[in-house]
């Protein structure tokens, strides 16, 4: 049975598998070593080299496993943290939930829609018998964007009007030879993969969802689409413009939240406040967390999940509007 609330006296660590030893693995296993409550005591990866690395530099006394159903066949977990392709998602976090354990899995949940409401259907019976089930959106645990979605959500400034976000990135440098530049394993290029935060961002802080989505994507050079421009439409009429650019020369970011009374703004790191005519700085001053120790205060603490599976859907939903317009080049409705 997965360790819970009723576990704190015992004062252990929560008993971490790691599915996936690369880039995502080594930051999740850092921020556990910074966190203090949870430790890995197995790894996994289809690179056993990968896996061996993150063992010799931060879990010497782990395990390593040479398969999931190696990994699957141990006691003495607790959790597990999902790091692998998108691809091995759906199947991998199937075994962890019928295991018992508590899981964290990086984005997107999988690569189908009907994988997805499978895996939210699971997390729905895993939540009655005390298991904790998070994606791994790590803005949602920020202090900037808990705030920006307080003030939102308060209803103080009025509904939302409408929705500006522009996003740039030195990315398709990073992408050639890895799993980010095959159609195969992340479908939608930089929209998929670091735009998908983006996305989810803007689902979580109006509370939203999609209905009608024009898009337009180029390759430049690359397997995967590279720059996407979108034009959108969610619930309550609200109109979004999206960019994506992946072959930016800088990481940076511009999103505006329009409101009846005031317009919230992120620019780079820096929040912002437009009302009467006047803009201001806003002070970030909600928690700030990451998806590990978000996950862990629901399993020691039993704290609202802030990144449920059920997160997934309008960002699967709305994704896929983009690739399927960005390829036919007409509007497509969402269901």
């Amino acid at each position: 049975m997965a360790v819970g609330i009723s576990d704190m006296s015992t004062k252990k660590k929560i008993r971490f598998a790691v599915i996936g030893c690369g880039r995502m693995g080594r930051h999740h296993s850092e921020k556990m070593i910074a966190d203090g409550r949870g430790e890995v005591v197995a790894v996994f990866d289809a690179d056993r080299p990968m896996a061996e690395r993150l063992k010799s530099d931060l879990w010497p006394t782990a395990a390593v496993t040479v398969s999931m159903s190696d990994l699957a066949s141990r006691d003495g977990i607790d959790a597990a943290i999902i790091c692998t392709p998108t691809a091995e998602h759906h199947s991998q976090a199937k075994v962890c939930l019928e295991r018992g354990w508590h899981l964290l899995c990086e984005k997107p949940l999988a690569s189908h829609r009907n994988q997805i409401l499978e895996l939210i259907g699971m997390a729905t019976v895993a939540r009655s018998k005390g298991q904790a089930f998070s994606l791994g959106y790590q803005r949602r645990h920020t202090s900037n964007f808990r705030t920006l979605r307080r003030e939102i959500q308060s209803g103080k400034w009025g509904k939302v009007r409408a929705v500006t976000s522009n996003n740039v990135e030195y990315w398709q440098s990073s992408i050639t030879g890895t799993w980010r530049d095959d159609p195969g394993q992340n479908p939608g290029g930089y929209v998929i993969d670091a735009g998908s935060h983006k996305i989810d961002i803007l689902f979580y802080l109006t509370a939203l969802r999609p209905k009608e989505v024009f898009a337009r994507s180029q390759k430049w050079g690359s397997r995967v689409e590279i720059v996407t421009g979108v034009s959108a439409l969610l619930t309550n009429d609200v109109t979004v413009t999206m960019g994506f650019v992946g072959n930016a020369q800088y990481l940076g970011e511009d999103l505006h939240i329009h409101c009846e009374r005031a317009d919230l703004m992120l620019q780079n790191e820096d929040l912002w406040i437009a009302h009467a005519g006047a803009r201001t700085p806003l002070q970030a001053d909600e928690p700030d967390s990451n998806p590990v120790s978000g996950l862990l205060d629901s399993i020691l603490e039993g704290t609202q999940d802030l990144s449920p599976p059920e997160s997934a859907l309008p960002v699967f939903d709305m994704t896929q509007a983009i690739m399927n317009s960005g390829k036919s080049g007409i509007p497509v409705m969402v269901d």
